[in-house]
């Protein structure tokens, strides 16, 4: 174990599951939350090292569950990474603005370069 939590905010089990099995064998932790209120509370409880953040969640949105990272100063310093189907740049450029360190397009990422990048975040 290298010790790194991620947490997981995707509400496509299929997905998920893909992502979970991929990065747990790259011995990270992972944490899966299927809607943005989990999220919040398993990032106050557990304090993940990265979060990969889906937009269209139910509950709450993906750029809502960024407002409240950015309004709590607990959780100010999260990283953020999302991944969504979400492409128009404005989408990109809302997530980055409320503090989303990276922008994955779901249809244009494979999962094999989504780990890539994780791990570079990682280290």
């Amino acid at each position: 174990m290298n010790g790194k939590t991620i947490l997981l905010v995707e509400d496509d089990v299929f997905l998920s599951s893909l992502l979970k099995t991929r990065l747990q064998k790259e011995n990270f932790t992972v944490i899966h939350a299927p809607d943005g209120e989990e999220a919040l509370k398993f990032l106050r409880d557990q304090k993940p090292d990265l979060v990969l953040l889906d937009i269209i969640l139910p509950k709450k949105s993906g750029f809502e569950v960024l407002e409240a990272i950015r309004s709590d100063p607990q959780l100010s310093q999260s990283q953020i990474v999302i991944i969504s189907n979400l492409g128009q740049e404005s989408d990109i450029q809302t997530g980055k603005e409320l503090g989303a360190i990276e922008y994955f397009v779901k249809a244009k990422t494979s999962i094999d370069e989504l780990v890539v990048r994780i791990k570079d975040y990682m280290k």
